[in-house]
Order: structure tokens, then C-alpha cells, then sequence
């Protein structure tokens, strides 16, 4: 893509190697920046090592784990020299309704999209807080305002993801570090995929977003980018909702 902001010597931490984190990774590395993906498949790092042609590196980390999540970013520093820019883009789903919801499924989710988001974010704030200044870009979702049936887990750590990034802007705002959230609605991507392959679901989603189709990665990057740069130094706390209008109807 063409780059809009030119992010020549920040150095970025995005967590997440699938469709919207890659998207991100590869849009930050276009317009110059360091970039550093964590993922638990390597294969999917690899893969987007050889799309960028090596201007993006991996790490593999099991994000569901705090002492993994201070590690990863620990070893970030020791790679780039600080961070700047921090991503949270990890996120899975499991569509179920509530009273067919196993405590596993809810554990797994909860653990994933959710708890990587305090640790990560807690571990990332502890670098930026000190320097004076920080980017942080969560990836939320229109789940985490819209009472979707079967989303019970996703939902809620959504929800969850949005109230942890308000506190952290709140409490970091002085000095310097801004976090804010993207919120997509139904977008094609891996996590997706499946889904939206069943008869007549993805009619029934267009049908609902007033922009007539479902989102791409792609429409992701610009809002990303927007916040991780210093146009949006007097923005923080919010949620940008990228959804086709979705949040309208």
C-alpha cells in the first residue's frame, strides 16, 4: 500500500501474525518502520516474513501466558531498541450460544483475547511509560458493543478490551502514551473464513452493514496507522469503529 505516514525509525510491536495483524504489520513496514510480529504459529510468521520480504521478523510466543507476554516484549527491546508502536491483534472465537458454552472454550478466549491484552499492554506501557512516549492500538471489535447472539466469550473480552484500554489511557495520559482501540465489524479473514462459507450467512451480514459488503484487512490499516502516528497525539480513549457503518442499524 501507499504509505500515508512516514514511520522511518519507530520501532513496532504488533502481537497477532493473521489476517488483520498481518495486514498492519506489512502496512507499518511499508512506511518505514521496525517491525516485530508475535505469534504462536511460526509457520504464519514465516510466511509473513517472506510476503514483506524480511522488512518484517517474528518471534513465536504463547501469548497466553503473562510470563511469556513480559518476556516477548523484553526480547522486542533487546531487538529494536525500545517500541513506540504496540498492536494488539489477537483474537479467536468460538460461536456457541451461552448455555452450550464449556468453561474450556470460555477459559480459551477469555485467556486469548483478553488476558494477552492486560499482560502484553502492562508489559509495553512499562517501556513507553518511562520514555515518554507510546502508541497503543488495540483491535476491538463491534461484538464488544453489539449483543450478537453466539459470542457470549468474544464478546465479552471485547467489551473487556475496550474498558481495559480506557483505564490504561486514563492512567497514561500524562505522560505522553496514547491507547486507543480499532473496532471492526464482520471482516474476511481466517478467523472468519469458515463461517461465513455457511448458506446464506454472508448475505445476511451484508445485509446488515449500510456500505453493502463485509471488511477487508486492507480497511484496517489506515485507521491503525492513524493512531499509532503523531497526528493522532490528542486522541486517546477511544474506539474507532471501522465497520461499513455497522453500529448505525
Amino acid at each position: 500500500m501507499r504509505a500515508t505516514w512516514d514511520f522511518t525509525g519507530t520501532r513496532a510491536l504488533v502481537a497477532g501474525a493473521g489476517g488483520i495483524g498481518a495486514a498492519v504489520a506489512g502496512a507499518l513496514a511499508s512506511a518505514g518502520a521496525a517491525v516485530l510480529v508475535l505469534d504462536i504459529d511460526k509457520a504464519k510468521l514465516d510466511r509473513l516474513q517472506q510476503e514483506t520480504s524480511g522488512f518484517v521478523s517474528g518471534l513465536a510466543v504463547d501469548l497466553t501466558s503473562a510470563d511469556a507476554c513480559r518476556t516477548a516484549v523484553g526480547r522486542t527491546v533487546e531487538l529494536l531498541g525500545g517500541i513506540d508502536v504496540f498492536v494488539h491483534a489477537v483474537g479467536v472465537n468460538d460461536r456457541r450460544p451461552v448455555l452450550e458454552t464449556p468453561d474450556e472454550v470460555w477459559e480459551r478466549i477469555t485467556a486469548i483475547n483478553l488476558d494477552s491484552a492486560f499482560w502484553l499492554g502492562r508489559a509495553v506501557g512499562a517501556v513507553m511509560v518511562p520514555a515518554g512516549y507510546g502508541r497503543i492500538v488495540y483491535l476491538s471489535s463491534v461484538s464488544g458493543l453489539l449483543a450478537h447472539a453466539d459470542h457470549s466469550p468474544y464478546a465479552a473480552t471485547k467489551g473487556g478490551v475496550n474498558q481495559l484500554m480506557r483505564v490504561m489511557a486514563r492512567e497514561w495520559a500524562p505522560t505522553g502514551v496514547t491507547v486507543n482501540a480499532v473496532a471492526p465489524g464482520y471482516t474476511e479473514t481466517e478467523l472468519t473464513r469458515a463461517y461465513l462459507a455457511r448458506p446464506g450467512v454472508r448475505a445476511s451480514l451484508e445485509s446488515l452493514v449500510p456500505a453493502g459488503r463485509l471488511g477487508r484487512p486492507a480497511d484496517l490499516t489506515g485507521p491503525v496507522l492513524f493512531l499509532s502516528s503523531d497526528e493522532s497525539a490528542f486522541v486517546t480513549g477511544q474506539v474507532l469503529y471501522a465497520d461499513g457503518g455497522r453500529t448505525l442499524v
